[in-house]
């Protein structure tokens, strides 16, 4: 039985709850996040959507869901943001992309298989989305949501020019992608196998691209977490350097 107190939970580094409390205490950490904020239930709705939605996914060693907690619990708890409907978006920042028929339902239309029936499915998806938690919460999403491999584009390459485009004319989707990267930089060595050169080589070129996002004006957090951030990027680009056997 969990018997962890919720002072020592609310002060526990977030993968460490994962490694020794699992999903159950990144669940007992958001919802000890989450009274923080006016809306507390629609987090609550939120997280029910995503663990329906990724349900059958895995994040290296553990549950996808773990990954989205981590993304929500870091945006409230460590960003100090106030605002539901970014901490939302935070758990859904995947839904789309990764299960757009799902989260479509009936909108979904035909099962095609091409770039016009690929787009429709991503509107879809959006609009199931808007219609659950609202248009910002949608276009927060939409932001940071991977488009469509081009012809002849190397993927990475594509990758980084839709961060650098998407979020910079997006503020609050920017701080969503900042979490998510630290979870996935700074957490990269909880990654198996291959994928952890793989995922190094994707995210090694981008610590630039958001320390430049990071340190914009407009990015709506204050300083002293705006060198947090800072930090955290120059420890990921450690990890990454030592992965690829960087001097």
């Amino acid at each position: 039985m969990n018997t962890t107190g919720a002072g020592v939970l609310a002060v526990m580094p977030l993968h460490t709850i994962s490694d020794v409390h699992g999903e159950e205490g990144l669940r007992r950490r958001l919802e000890l996040e989450s009274a923080k904020l006016a809306e507390p239930g629609q987090v609550s709705a939120a997280l029910e959507l995503a663990a329906e939605l990724h349900r059958d996914d895995e994040y290296g060693r553990e549950p996808y869901l773990n990954h989205l907690l981590r993304v929500a619990i870091r945006i409230v708890s460590h960003y100090e943001v106030r605002d539901t409907e970014v901490v939302v978006a935070g758990l859904l920042h995947d839904s789309v992309e990764d299960h757009p028929r799902e989260l479509a339902g009936a909108r979904a239309g035909s099962a095609l298989d091409n770039p016009a029936a690929t787009a429709a499915l991503t509107a879809a998806a959006l609009d199931e989305l808007s219609a659950r938690f609202g248009t910002r919460v949608a276009g927060i999403v939409a932001s940071v949501t991977n488009p469509a491999p081009e012809p002849g584009v190397e993927w990475n390459v594509q990758y980084r020019e839709h961060i650098a485009t998407s979020l910079a004319r997006d503020p609050w989707a920017r701080v969503v992608k900042l979490s998510d990267f630290t979870d996935n930089g700074v957490g990269i060595l909880y990654a198996t196998g291959p994928a952890m050169e793989r995922l190094a080589i994707k995210y090694r070129p981008l610590t630039g691209v958001y320390r430049d996002l990071v340190t914009r004006p407009d990015t709506p957090l204050a300083a002293h977490v705006k060198q947090h951030i800072l930090d955290q990027l120059d420890l990921a680009d450690e990890r990454f350097a030592a992965i690829l056997h960087e001097n």
